[in-house]
């Protein structure tokens, strides 16, 4: 088999990771990594900067390209270049110079939370929950794109280009031959009607929004343009699988069956449903989002009419976190108690319990089920002997309190059981957090053999998308389980627990 690169565009940095999946084992895998810089250029502002995002990535594919011909002993072909990324983050570009004219500004950015408000009072959150499945927050792209068009100084002309990160990347790598985006992305800013498939008319003028701005809307699945000549991998390299970082993930963890279920341990962490063909229902603690849209060649014959020439679109129940990783961050480089992010599980771990400590880490807000923009960052329970692994241990314990908080919105709303959570991200090396998991949900948590899951949604979006795979049959096939943790503890004892974080998270409501 040949090689398929995945460029994986985070919130904190690129990574490209190269596999050659050959039926048998693991695939052969190679991978390059770097950061880029975070900007805070106000209280609850955070930003971007496209071009340095875009020169990460030419490093990275540059980096990933020799790792594979150190790693075979020649330069074996890329056969195709899938993509995932951080979703709601939005850039606005020229289309004739093909540079940015404002810096992305970033999902955590919460600069718009007053228009979110003001739009909320007048009425128009039912509107968008019936046509985005979203809710009216800061999250999502719309109301950045408007702050940019009223605020930011970014004309709206036949020159500007609009898009996240992947259209972004996609122009750059064609160069600026696409202008394209795929579903699960278009389903993120708010702006697409998830029911039609379609850039919304009236969402577009409420935002005013231009649609000339905005990409072309294509399937998850599929050839989206080639590498232009002046890109480091060569011209001609199909760009064939694009999907928002954590659909990728829910497809790289092979839930490609309604009622299966991730949670990604990122930045922020990722709760979602596979939940089928049909839209899902409206709540207000949860997100409706398109999971990804495929050919119908690539899954079973029932869930395509036996129509070849069709696609067929898989939708997710998502709860959205917005502080996980970045709690750990703020351990290490704002409170300095350890040195690196390693250090926390054996931190965690050398005491028995969080002392009477409770973190709610709301730094920019909570999102699953509350939505509430203007919650703050609350610790309790601090006593003389409260020490830094009684923190530690209570951030371990935040992330597990708010994956249960979502689970549970999501059972309820969908009225399926959960059996199993899959897990992934960097959190979930911590078999601390995994049993503490199972322990709270009552479910199985098992974690995936492959770390990077987002990648290799990506990679197998593209293979499917070029023709490499037959079907998502090889996506099941492929995914297996380093660890599965079952639950256990004292029934009472846990519930309690939880009921004491929920008591912590009303103090932390409506603070800012």
């Amino acid at each position: 088999m040949p090689w398929i690169i995945a460029i994986d565009a985070g919130t904190t940095g690129v990574r490209a990771i190269a596999s050659r999946v050959t039926g048998e084992g693991p695939p052969e895998q190679v991978a390059a990594y770097r950061e880029f810089t975070q900007h805070f250029p106000r209280p609850g502002w955070v930003e971007h900067d496209p071009e340095e995002i875009w020169d990460v990535t030419q490093q990275v594919l540059s980096e990933a390209s020799e790792l594979i011909r150190r790693h075979t002993g020649a330069s074996d072909p890329v056969a195709a270049v899938g993509m995932t990324n951080q979703r709601e983050t939005l850039v606005a570009w020229s289309a004739s110079t093909g540079r940015p004219v404002h810096p992305a500004i970033v999902w955590q950015d919460r600069r718009t939370a007053e228009l979110c408000e003001r739009l909320t009072r007048d009425g128009e959150l039912p509107r968008i929950r019936r046509l985005t499945g979203l809710v009216l927050d800061p999250y999502f792209s719309a109301t950045k794109a408007s702050w940019m068009l009223s605020q930011g100084g970014v004309e709206a002309d036949g020159d500007l280009r609009l898009g996240t990160i992947d259209s972004w990347l996609l122009w750059k790598l064609t160069g600026g031959r696409v202008h394209a985006t795929d579903v699960t992305n278009a389903s993120r800013t708010m702006l697409f009607d998830i029911t039609t498939l379609e850039w919304s008319p009236e969402l577009l003028e409420l935002f005013g929004v231009p649609r000339s701005s905005l990409p072309e809307v294509r399937p998850s699945a599929g050839v989206f343009g080639h590498t232009a000549p002046e890109c480091v991998l060569g011209a001609g390299v199909p760009i064939a699988g694009i999907a928002g970082d954590q659909q990728a993930s829910l497809f790289g963890q092979a839930c490609v069956e309604p009622g299966m279920a991730k949670n990604t341990y990122g930045t922020g962490s990722f709760v979602l449903m596979n939940v089928g063909s049909a839209p899902p229902p409206v709540t207000d603690a949860l997100l409706g989002t398109v999971a990804w849209q495929l050919p119908a060649t690539a899954l079973p014959e029932r869930d395509h009419g036996g129509n070849p020439d069709a696609t067929v679109t898989h939708y997710a129940l998502e709860g959205a976190i917005f502080s996980t990783g970045s709690a750990v961050q703020w351990l290490r480089d704002g409170l300095g108690i350890m040195e690196t992010a390693a250090e926390l599980e054996p931190l965690a771990r050398s005491v028995e319990d969080n002392g009477g400590v409770v973190l709610v880490p709301a730094f920019t807000g909570l999102g699953s089920p509350w939505w509430d923009p203007a919650a703050r960052g609350t610790i309790v329970g601090i006593t003389r002997g409260t020490s830094r692994a009684h923190l530690a241990r209570a951030t371990v314990e935040a992330m597990v309190h708010q994956s249960r908080d979502v689970v549970d919105a999501m059972v309820s709303a969908s009225g399926r059981p959960l059996s199993e959570l899959r897990v992934d991200g960097g959190a979930a090396v911590m078999d601390l957090l995994c049993q503490m998991q199972a322990d709270q949900l009552g479910v199985p948590v098992a974690r995936s053999h492959m770390s990077e899951t987002t990648a290799m949604g990506a990679t197998y979006l593209a293979g499917l998308g070029c023709g490499l795979f037959g079907d998502v049959a090889e996506v099941a096939s492929a995914w297996s389980a380093d660890a599965t943790f079952r639950p256990g503890g004292d029934r009472e004892a846990l519930d309690a627990a939880h009921e004491t974080w929920l008591r912590a998270v009303q103090r932390s409501l409506a603070w800012g």
